[in-house]
């Protein structure tokens, strides 16, 4: 029961956050899923190892198709640094290499915090679709 009413909640979130919040959800999942991975490998519980590391990749994915690439370098910036993410997720999960999950885990919690400090200092929660570089 608890579980299907956090689904809803989840769901209720998503539905109602704006694109930079939503942004900012992607980068906390992605923190969630690499510490989740890592600590599936260090139980050498493989396959939630794996399960977690596909999740981060769909992350990274997902941000990938967020880019306005319109946005000129910025976005081609993203984009190259996303790529690499996702490199470095699909190395992980080939090898289980706790380092390199560490890696991007670091990488999300850098833009996280980067991304939240934008939305702070413009107050907002709503910018516009599309419309980011990153």
């Amino acid at each position: 029961m608890y579980s299907h009413a956090y689904q809803q909640y989840r769901q209720t979130q998503v539905e109602t956050a704006g694109p930079g919040q939503l942004i900012l959800m992607l980068y906390n999942g992605g923190i969630r899923f690499c510490d989740e991975a890592v600590e599936a490998i260090e139980d050498n519980e493989v396959e939630r190892a794996h399960r977690s590391l596909i999740r981060a990749q769909e992350i990274v994915a997902e941000l990938i198709a967020s880019l306005n690439m319109e946005a000129g370098e910025l976005a081609q910036n993203f984009l190259r640094l996303y790529d690499y993410m996702h490199h470095r997720l699909l190395e992980a999960n080939l090898k289980k290499d706790r380092e390199a999950i560490q890696e991007v885990r670091g990488m999300f919690a850098e833009l996280r915090d980067t991304w939240q400090a934008m939305l702070k200092k413009t107050g907002t929660k709503a910018r516009g679709g599309k419309a980011y570089g990153g």
